[in-house]
């Protein structure tokens, strides 16, 4: 890896080099304030253009310029924007400063968004947002969504491994648990306008990030794929013309070691490109006893290459490509407790384990210790290329993407989570494909009337070949009578099913949202979408191996751990939605606005086992799964009560019915979960949001949020891990708390900067402490007493040094006071009463140096 590194900045390098040579017309300046200290963090416009900078540390910016005159738009949080008609580019003799009259050395930072797909501030759209800045998520350490959840607590992402991963907003969006591959995520992914149909691609390091923007609630009118719960809207940095270079590394404990670089620069008269890298590489955070080796590994791998062409003022064509791989020895769980079930004594765990004379290495989760005779390994690639135009086109921008993407996994699990052979293979490669299109205008259709309206279509397969295989432990576990055949040697042993499963869907949009300026100050905003979707699946699972018989009993034993499995589907359905937002501005500091929307998610297939159906019904029943209704109600206030502040609260309520959950089953060739249709919940909630810059040395920020997330009716829910065994197959599991969602969540962090050289550069010496917390929640899809997560806190803390050109250095810490808790509780396969955790980070330090020119 460390050759990669090195062979990756070289080329960097060079380009920087060659980039020198080329150049375009740029707009170059400085923002001061009175006292003639230069402010950090000004968005600066080109108007009539996508084109936007923020000004550094040291006040500087530069800017792609147009043709002359052109004005630039000058944007700060509580003051009022500012308009400057450029008429000539400024020179050494006559440089451009910018003086903004704010008495202030520190003003806070508001951030432009793009999720209206034009450039606006945060605090004038009526939708609740929030935003990371790629500064803001560097400083922090968030290179990937998992760290993202930790500064907006609306956020929960639940990851058993990349392909079992789920990423909500407000406790909706994917079925908590394992992921099936027949289900659409509600919480659309976005990057550079391209839309990522794999949640594995939120557990992969974030490449050269501009700016993350999420957003909270449907989203269906705005975006090409539809949202039943939100969006992630990322945007990376863009080619210049200007050469720059930036070289960041880290090093930490456990072998940490992450390195950045990006560089950019001019090609040719109307050509920029920037290339960009990512690697990090961390040992083993959890010991096998067994292997006398670490596990839980990371060792990714990212880079991404970017061209900039324009042609003409008006337009601009994007090119890019990128490729991640992620080839850990990890995502191992570890045995958190055992609970008693329903079933026969000889049938529970501490039984089964003493007839087989072993001993857990540990009956502590967080000794970290594990003894897995399978080998992990979660090994995935993800990349695409994709073609973006922008052209201004009276007064909007028409702009086309199209863009090609896959993604590969390659898996090993050991899921009965000891280390028996149990299960002495588990793991299902899979390849999925993905051909996108987006065409789309935004911009002013009249004097009060402005907008977006596309069309969108997706055409993607995904592919899997799995196996799983018995080991020599496996008739313990599954014997489920008295009868002494059981103990047949090598019954079970090497005894398995391999499964090929297809799921080909493609999926048409129309969408469009207006907004209407009744006054200056009232706004309405309707918004419609038309989908069409169709979804084809095959599943076929063949038995293999174990003791070759004609004797019909062991046969029958057989049959009772794995059957031939062969089924398909075929759907398609289209459908209406729609939104409609009232916002008032009472004030430049006051904006108010109420939502309602009306939404859904297609259907879903499952491709990864069904249990054996009850009587009347077969497994084309259970094969597809209803689409979901969304009814989604909003009102938020976004205000700055002061000057340098921010106050935003938002009260929402989201019903579904037919709500699309992932279930447990007790049979092992169900993968231990299937999709099923809840007939409907509930989330409802409050959020907050705060910043404020106190004076010039001191800022503050704090979110927060309260869930109340219910099963309203679900009637016929699998039973939860103590109840297997019951005379019963389903639970009234209605009014009880929905899985993965905390009553409370909350962030709070504070900065405290000054002034300093460091290496004789002018920069700001910094201390800043974070800290994320939430409430106890719900690891079962049917509550279980002993499948729920502990609250927890955990703390962060920086201290060095920042420059925008140069050197800049700092320390950090994450987890300062080393707690010890669980990301996610999940029954082993089986369920035969033992249970496994997901281990959140231990304490972990280290130091950061990032050089910039």
């Amino acid at each position: 890896m460390k050759t990669i590194y090195t062979k990756t900045i070289s080329t960097l390098l060079l380009i920087l080099i060659f980039s020198t040579s080329y150049g375009q017309n740029l707009l170059e300046g400085e923002v001061k304030n009175d006292d003639n200290s230069p402010i950090e963090g000004v968005n600066i416009i080109v108007k009539g253009t996508t084109n936007n900078t923020t000004s550094d540390i040291n006040g500087k910016f530069s800017i792609q310029a147009k043709a002359l005159p052109f004005t630039i738009i000058v944007q700060y949080a509580g003051y009022n924007t500012k308009e400057l008609k450029i008429t000539e580019l400024p020179t050494n003799v006559k440089p451009l400063q910018i003086t903004i009259s704010t008495g202030e050395e520190k003003v806070l930072f508001e951030v432009v968004v793009t999720s209206r797909r034009r450039i606006e501030k945060a605090q004038d759209i009526p939708i609740a947002v929030s935003v990371v800045t790629g500064k803001q998520a560097e400083q922090a350490g968030a290179f990937n969504v998992n760290r993202i959840k930790e500064v907006i607590p609306s956020v929960q992402l639940y990851s058993s491994n990349p392909r079992n991963t789920g990423i909500n907003i407000r406790g909706l969006g994917s079925p908590y648990g394992l992921t099936n591959d027949g289900i659409d995520p509600g919480v659309g992914f976005y990057v550079d306008g391209v839309y990522f149909a794999r949640p594995a691609a939120t557990t992969l390091d974030f490449l050269d990030v501009e700016r993350i923007e999420v957003l909270r609630g449907p989203q269906g009118s705005l975006f090409g794929k539809n949202t039943t719960s939100g969006a992630f809207n990322i945007t990376t940095r863009k080619p210049s013309f200007t050469s720059g270079a930036n070289f960041e590394v880290s090093y930490g404990n456990y072998g940490y070691l992450q390195a950045k670089s990006s560089i950019t620069g001019a090609l040719g008269k109307k050509i920029a490109g920037r290339l960009s890298f990512s690697g990090t590489q961390r040992d083993g955070l959890i010991e096998n006893v067994t292997t006398g080796k670490s596990t839980n590994t990371l060792n990714n791998q990212g880079i991404r290459g970017q061209l900039l062409y324009t042609p003409s003022e008006n337009t601009t064509i994007t090119l890019a490509a990128d490729i991640t791989t992620q080839h850990n020895d990890g995502y191992a769980q570890v045995v958190a407790g055992v609970a008693p079930t329903k079933r026969a004594a000889y049938r529970q765990f501490n039984a089964i384990i003493a007839d087989l004379n072993y001993q857990l290495p540990s009956l502590n989760a967080f000794d970290r210790k594990i003894d897995h005779d399978t080998p992990w390994r979660s090994g995935q690639d993800l990349g695409g290329a994709s073609l973006n135009v922008d052209s201004k086109i009276g007064r909007g921008t028409l702009t086309s993407t199209t863009a090609w993407r896959f993604w590969t996994w390659d898996p090993s699990n050991d899921r009965d989570f000891t280390g028996l052979q149990v299960l002495a293979k588990s793991q299902n490669p899979s390849r999925q494909t993905q051909i996108t299109q987006e065409v789309r205008y935004a911009g002013q259709l009249t004097s009060k009337i402005s907008g977006v309206v596309g069309v969108f279509f997706i055409d993607q397969t995904s592919k899997t070949k799995g196996t799983e295989e018995s080991g020599n432990a496996q008739w313990r576990f599954s014997q489920s009578t008295t009868s002494a055949l059981w103990k047949t040697p090598g019954l079970f042993e090497g005894y398995g099913i391999k499964t090929n499963a297809k799921i080909h869907s493609t999926s048409a949009a129309v969408f469009g949202q207006l907004d209407w300026a009744i006054t200056e100050k009232l706004h309405v905003l309707p918004g419609l979408r038309y989908n069409y979707d169709k979804k084809d699946a095959d599943y076929d699972r063949k038995t293999y191996g174990g003791l070759q018989t004609t004797d019909p009993a062991l046969l029958a034993l057989k049959k009772l751990v794995y059957t031939d499995q062969n089924f398909s589907s075929n759907n398609d359905n289209t459908d209406f939605s729609g939104n409609i937002t009232v916002s008032y501005k009472a004030t430049d500091k006051i904006n108010a606005y109420a939502t309602f929307a009306k939404s859904y998610k297609p259907i879903g297939v499952n491709v990864a086992g069904l249990p054996t159906p009850a009587a009347g019904q077969t497994l084309a029943d259970l094969a597809t799964v209803k689409p979901e209704d969304v009814n989604h109600y909003e009102f938020g206030v976004k205000t700055s009560p002061f000057k340098n502040s921010i106050l935003n609260l938002t009260f929402f309520n989201t019903e579904i019915k037919d709500f699309q959950t992932n279930v447990q089953a007790a049979e092992l060739g169900v993968n231990r979960g299937y999709l099923a249709n809840a007939d409907k919940v509930r989330v409802k909630g409050a959020e907050l949001d705060a910043s404020i810059v106190v004076n010039q040395h001191f800022s503050f920020n704090a979110a927060a949020t309260y869930s109340d997330g219910k099963y309203v009716k679900f009637t016929n829910a699998p039973l939860p891990l103590e109840e297997t065994g019951s005379a019963v197959s389903f639970k009234d599991v209605s009014g009880t708390d929905l899985p993965g969602v905390s009553k409370w969540a909350g962030s709070l962090g504070g900065e405290y900067t000054k002034n300093a050289k460091f290496f004789g550069n002018l920069g700001k010496f910094f201390i800043a402490l974070d800290g994320y917390a939430r409430s106890e929640f719900s690891s079962s899809p049917s509550a279980s007493k002993y499948l729920v997560v502990p609250g927890y806190v955990i703390f962060n803390a920086r201290l060095g040094f920042r420059v925008a050109d140069g050197l800049s250095a700092h320390i950090w810490g994450r987890n300062l006071l080393n707690k010890d808790y669980f990301e996610q509780l999940l029954p082993a396969g089986g369920n035969s009463g033992h249970y496994a955790g997901v281990l959140g980070d231990q304490r972990t330090y280290g130091v950061t140096l990032r050089y910039s020119l």
